[in-house]
Order: C-alpha cells, then sequence, then structure tokens
C-alpha cells in the first residue's frame, strides 16, 4: 500500500485590515475628595448603626424611622463599598 503524502502547514497570519488597535488612555490614581467621601461613607454608616443601638429612642427623627434606621445605615456603607470599585 503507498504511504500519504504528509502536507507542510503554514503558519496563519490574520488580515492586518480586519482590526486596528485603539490605545486606551490609562487613568490615573483617584482624587483625595473621592477617597474621603468613600471611606467618611463607610465610617458615617457604621456611626448610624452605632448610634441607633446606643441611643436610637433617644433622638426623635431616629426613633421614628424604627428599623429603617438599618437601612439607612447599610446603604451608606454599601455605597462606600461600591465606590471602592472605582478606586485606583
Amino acid at each position: 500500500m503507498p504511504k500519504s503524502k504528509v502536507r507542510k502547514k503554514t503558519a496563519y497570519t490574520p488580515p492586518a485590515d480586519r482590526r486596528t488597535p485603539v490605545k486606551v488612555r490609562a487613568a490615573g490614581p483617584s482624587s483625595l475628595v473621592y477617597k474621603i467621601v468613600m471611606f467618611g461613607l463607610m465610617v458615617l454608616g457604621l456611626a448610624w448603626l452605632v448610634v441607633n443601638y446606643i441611643a436610637g429612642d433617644k433622638i426623635p427623627f431616629m426613633a421614628d424611622l424604627g428599623s429603617g434606621n438599618f437601612a439607612v445605615g447599610f446603604a451608606l456603607m454599601i455605597v462606600g463599598l461600591l465606590m471602592t470599585m472605582r478606586w485606583r
């Protein structure tokens, strides 16, 4: 039985006209104001919950919110944590 011929493969080179590379501008570090607001929101949310536990029934507007104080405190902390995703 005759032996089959082996074909040589050429290296694949993609066509040059398909895509042109786009240069992305490197983002610099976050500003000081951004960091202050980010950490401030996290600390403010924590402080809101601590004050709610310690003296929530003695402060009129916190007493009116009732269990909504947990939503306010955690919302402040979550916004601060979400800001960390854009922090450089």
